[in-house]
This record gives structure tokens, C-alpha cells and sequence, in this order.
């Protein structure tokens, strides 16, 4: 090898083995344990989810709000409901004892139709999707592979009901993968919908992935490679137009990353026209705040702590002032070129207005964050906040966002019966 080719590193090479710590008996060194509340409208023991959806869209905020009982039982309810006729789900990564894939396969020996997207590219999970799509095919569920020369990497999935008035479709849309185990560590967001237009978009979806549809007639989803990069550069350009006409105007986003030079040029071009932007950035960041005459109006920071921020959501305000109005999504993709470009993705707009009141509240909670913070500075570094003497104890600003998370999801819990 030559020398360029060798790095020096001090530690272990394999940061992996780490994990194995975790199973030390050492509970004084590890955060308490953290029970996920079960969403408070499916916390009842005879409550149907399908007729909870219909009353209402539910979104939920994981860990802090449980998987289990939110997107892992949608599917397993649809399983077992003999009204359903239909369930198409998306499959990125899952768990080797994955209930999703149990799931399905009782759907298709229920007669059934039962389709199920698999991603065969996931990087480090190709041979287990592999075998997750030969199992899933011995059982009669219609394996499909995606668009060719694209990843999927989405998260959705659809039940088709026969109800009283008809056939009804059910949708989740997230930000994380149908999978149990890291849904406890990673911080994601799904809503539970039956909204027509979304689900139709859905079901169009599916369709394109599935080979039997052409990417058309994407009304409400946000869907990349297709619609999602130049719908984001609209928005952008309507909140610049609203402030030059003197209209509220304000951008706040949260994601793994951001690197797509195109959103960057309109992110600063809306910085130059007054807009205020507010970003939180969770890893690598290709933008700049704060430099002079191109981004003065950016805010960039970054949360790290006991959970992985792994959600994506994106506010515009659309000239109301009010944050929980305006536009709200929340989606798959993160503002990077391969994602916008190389990839299947998707977006849900949530228009339900307790849901929007409750991502107000995440987002606001991170912004009052001085605990786990940190602020990205102009020349790229990263200047850690801390907080004020003034900063009032049981406030994010001492607690930090995750804490305040699952102490706002505790006072919502249910007791058990």
C-alpha cells in the first residue's frame, strides 16, 4: 500500500464491538430505561384502529410514542381483519425476527392480496432482504424489486378495507424503517391516514413500484425522484416572493443531512431576500450560516444525544405567522442529491391540525435545546450551547430535547387497565 493509501487512527478500528459494553450489568452507567407510551387514542383495549384513523389522522413520535402499537400493529391488524382485501408495504431494513414479514405472510394465506417491496440494495442488509424475498414468495406474497436504477427508500404502506359504504384505504407514511429494534433508539415520525388524496398518491406509488403504473398524478405526496426536489424548490420560492411582498416568511427543517447543491443555491437565495430558516441537521452539512451577504438569515444546528435523530420534517409558512399553519411534511429523504435523485422517496403532507400542533412542539422543544446542541458556526466548526442562569430548570434548555421528549410523552401516557 502506499502511504496516502494507510490512516492512522487511535482506538479500535471497530467501533461496532462497542455494543457488546451494552450488556454489562452496569445500569449506573447507562440511561434509565425508557418504556414507550402507546399513543393515547390507540391506548384503549377495544379500540379498532381503523375506526381511530378514520375519526381522525394519527401521528405518532418514536420512541417517545410506541411502534409496536402504532405502525407494527396497523399491518398485524390488517392481517388478521377479514374485511381487509389488500396490504402493499415497502421493506428498506427490518429485523431478522421482523413481525412485519410474519404479518404479511399470514395476510397472503388468508387469501389476500399481498404485495411487498423489496429493497435489495440496503447497504449492509442485502443478504438478508434476499432471504426475506424468497420467504416472503414461498408464502404467495407478490415480491417486487423497484424501479430500475433506483433505490426505494421509502416508508409506507396501504390497506385496502371493504367497509359499509365501500372499499376505504388506510396509509402510513414515516420517516424510519419498519423495524422494531431500532425504532426504540432512533427518534422517527409516521402518520396513520385515510385521507383520498394521499392514499390515492400512495396506491399510485405502489403501482410505479410494483410495474404496473407510470409515476403520474402525485397530488399531495411529495415523491423523488418524480415531484419532491422541484415541489421544495417552490416552497422555497413562495416563502422568498412572501418576503418581498412584506409576508411572513420562514423555513424550519429537520434531517440526517444536507449536501443537494440546488436546495442550497434556493436556501440561499431565500436568506438574501429576508426569509428566516431555521435547520436542524443532525449530521454533515454542506451549507454555510452566517456568512455575509449569503446566508445571514441560517440557522444550522445539530442535536446529538441519547437517541439518533433520524426524523425529516419541513415547515413553510406560506405568509401565516402562526407555525402550525403554513405547509407541513414530514418523509424519507434527506436533502442530499442521491436521495432527491437516486432514490425512491417520499413525503406526506400532515394537514390534521392536533397532528401539526404536535410537530410544533418537537421542533420548538429542539430549539430551546442548550444541552445537547450544537450550532454550526460559518467556517464549518461546531460551537456547543450551553445554558443561561436564567434558563428555567425543567426546560429543554437544561433538559435537553430528548428528556423534555419523554417527559411530554409521559404526561400523556395512559394508564393501564
Amino acid at each position: 500500500l502506499t502511504d496516502d493509501a494507510v490512516h492512522e487512527t487511535v482506538g479500535p478500528l471497530d467501533l461496532g464491538g462497542l455494543f457488546a459494553l451494552m450488556d454489562l450489568d452496569r445500569p449506573d452507567l447507562k440511561h434509565p430505561n425508557w418504556t414507550p407510551i402507546i399513543p393515547p387514542r390507540l391506548a384503549h383495549d377495544d379500540s379498532d384502529i381503523f375506526t381511530v384513523i378514520r375519526e381522525r389522522d394519527v401521528l405518532v413520535h418514536h420512541p417517545y410514542e410506541s411502534f409496536q402499537h402504532s405502525a407494527q400493529h396497523f399491518i398485524a391488524a390488517a392481517a388478521r381483519d377479514q374485511d381487509v382485501l389488500a396490504i402493499k408495504l415497502t421493506l428498506y431494513r427490518t429485523s431478522r425476527d421482523s413481525p412485519f414479514i410474519t404479518s404479511l405472510i399470514r395476510a397472503a394465506e388468508a387469501g389476500k392480496q399481498v404485495a411487498c417491496l423489496v429493497e435489495l440494495r440496503a447497504r449492509f442488509d442485502e443478504s438478508k432482504n434476499v432471504r426475506f424475498a424468497r420467504q416472503l414468495e414461498t408464502h404467495g406474497v407478490h415480491v417486487a424489486y423497484g424501479v430500475v436504477g433506483l433505490k426505494t427508500h421509502c416508508k409506507c404502506s396501504l390497506v385496502v378495507r371493504r367497509e359499509r359504504g365501500g372499499l376505504n384505504t388506510y396509509a402510513h407514511v414515516g420517516t424510519g424503517n419498519y423495524h422494531p429494534h431500532t425504532a426504540q433508539l432512533y427518534t422517527d415520525l409516521g402518520l396513520l391516514t385515510c385521507h383520498p388524496q394521499i392514499t390515492h398518491d400512495a396506491l399510485n406509488l405502489f403501482n410505479l413500484l410494483t410495474g404496473r403504473g407510470y409515476a403520474t398524478g402525485f397530488t399531495h405526496l411529495l415523491v423523488a425522484p418524480e415531484t419532491m426536489r422541484r415541489r421544495f424548490i417552490g416552497m422555497i420560492d413562495r416563502e422568498i416572493a412572501n418576503s418581498r411582498a412584506g409576508k411572513p416568511a420562514r423555513i424550519w427543517a429537520k434531517m440526517n443531512a444536507l449536501e443537494d447543491q440546488r436546495l442550497i443555491d434556493k436556501l440561499y437565495e431565500a436568506s438574501c431576500a429576508g426569509v428566516s430558516i431555521d435547520l436542524f441537521v443532525r449530521g454533515f452539512c454542506c451549507l454555510r450560516p452566517g456568512v455575509e451577504n449569503q446566508s445571514e438569515n441560517i440557522s444550522v444546528r445539530s442535536v446529538v444525544g441519547r437517541f439518533l435523530e433520524h426524523s425529516r420534517m419541513f415547515h413553510f409558512a406560506n405568509g401565516k405567522d402562526d407555525p402550525r399553519e403554513g405547509d407541513w411534511y414530514i418523509g424519507s429523504a434527506d436533502w442530499m442529491a442521491r436521495n432527491l435523485s437516486g432514490r425512491v422517496e417520499a413525503a406526506v403532507p400532515v394537514l390534521d391540525s392536533a397532528a401539526r400542533d404536535t410537530l410544533v412542539s418537537i421542533f420548538q422543544t429542539s430549539q430551546r435545546d442548550r444541552t445537547r446542541a450544537w450550532r454550526l458556526n460559518a467556517d464549518g466548526t461546531y460551537t456547543k450551547l450551553a445554558a443561561q442562569p436564567d434558563d428555567p430548570a425543567g426546560g429543554p434548555e437544561r433538559l435537553g430535547t430528548f428528556l423534555s421528549l419523554m417527559h411530554q410523552a409521559e404526561a400523556r401516557r395512559v394508564p393501564s387497565s
